[in-house]
């Protein structure tokens, strides 16, 4: 039975359903059907947008998008309004604006001439990551069961498990997809999975399950310390190309793993050294470290657990910036201003951590 909290007797004007999506199922789609019988329009805060693509967030937005719109009739899809939604780790106060904006901004389209639209947040306490339904109490709130238990993460698994091959329709995998999403998503997860660029998360995956398998006799998972400098200067910071998986291709801070005889502020100047070779002496270096800070978020790597302290290393200000030229693993060292920095490329969670070292003042278009 569907439970309203501070549920108000007369239909709301709009329902608020923040969800990833990675990608649709049926626990989605009667989460949105319900809010249909409740509310006049639907809005939908697809989440991790604008991220690279991983075994994690595999999909785009406009893909997912393309997802929901396909699984609901012309009438339906005239209700709702989907609306990207970025991440914003280690900030949980701009991740909360970002909604309230994103929400304030569609109410005001749909309703131009109204002042106080009734607005309700829906979902369903599934797990910790639900958390956020707390967090706008200004609405009301509409409870749904986690319908059929059916999570995101298990079709994803299922997608890699079988190599990303969704051709055969009697398949383990295609039967399986089936029972928990519509005919409509599989025939767009096949083609998506055919580009080039979603067949290498496939790849990802299978590298980051073998990465695992390694520590798979391990007592407990282990927790792996990395260190990373974040270089700013002249309103640039120094990033690498990755040439390795996990992340190859990707565009990533200096850094890596801390080795077991050395401080993390040692590990990240090494690291920062054989990575980009920047001609700036040590000494110098050490000088200007400003900030370090912990970036904690447990699911930040698919590798594992994985603590990052990065390093704020603020150079002094000059008309040229310090020659770099890379190393074997990381050949492509560059300097990128912060208004062309591409969250789209960055490795894992890098992106949020340069944003929380030296501000939000780049790209803020991409917050909702």
């Amino acid at each position: 039975m569907t439970v309203a909290r501070h549920a108000a007797s007369s239909r709301r004007d709009v329902a608020i359903f923040i969800l990833r999506a990675q990608p649709f199922h049926f626990g989605h789609r009667a989460v949105i059907e319900q809010a249909l019988t409740q509310a006049e329009h639907i809005v939908l805060l697809l989440g991790s947008a604008h991220q690279p693509r991983s075994p994690r967030n595999p999909f785009t937005h406009n893909e997912r998008a393309a997802m929901i719109r396909a699984s609901f009739d012309e009438s339906e899809n005239a209700r709702i309004h989907i609306v990207p939604l970025m991440d914003v780790l280690y900030n949980d106060p701009a991740w909360i604006t970002n909604i309230r904006v994103a929400v304030g901004r569609e109410t005001k389209r749909l309703y131009p001439g109204k002042d106080q639209p009734s607005i309700a947040l829906i979902g369903h306490s599934k797990d910790e990551s639900s958390y956020y339904l707390r967090l706008f109490p200004e609405w009301q709130s509409i409870d749904c069961e986690n319908y059929r238990g059916i999570n995101a993460t298990d079709l994803r698994r299922a997608i890699f498990d079988a190599g990303g091959d969704l051709s055969q329709d009697g398949s383990g995998v295609v039967t399986y997809l089936r029972t928990v999403t519509t005919s409509a998503v599989i025939s767009l997860l096949r083609d998506f999975l055919a580009q080039r660029d979603v067949a290498e998360v496939v790849e990802e995956d299978r590298f980051i399950q073998d990465y695992k398998k390694g520590w798979a006799n391990s007592p407990y998972p282990p927790t792996f310390v990395t260190v990373a400098a974040v270089v700013v200067q002249s309103g640039h910071v120094l990033l690498v190309e990755r040439k390795t998986r996990p992340g190859l291709g990707q565009i990533a801070l200096p850094g890596g793993f801390l080795r077991k005889d050395e401080s993390l502020e040692d590990g990240a100047i090494r690291e920062l050294r054989e990575d980009t070779r920047i001609k700036i002496p040590e000494a110098v270096l050490r000088g200007s470290i400003r900030e370090t800070k912990v970036f904690d978020y447990p699911k930040r790597s698919d590798r594992g657990r994985t603590i990052a302290h990065a390093h704020l290393i603020q150079l002094r200000d000059e008309a040229t910036l310090p020659k770099v030229r890379g190393s074997e693993d990381s050949p492509g060292a560059l300097w990128v201003s912060f208004n062309q920095i591409d969250p789209q490329r960055m490795f894992e969670d890098h992106y949020h951590i340069i944003r929380s070292l030296i501000g939000t003042s780049f790209r803020e278009e991409l917050g909702a």
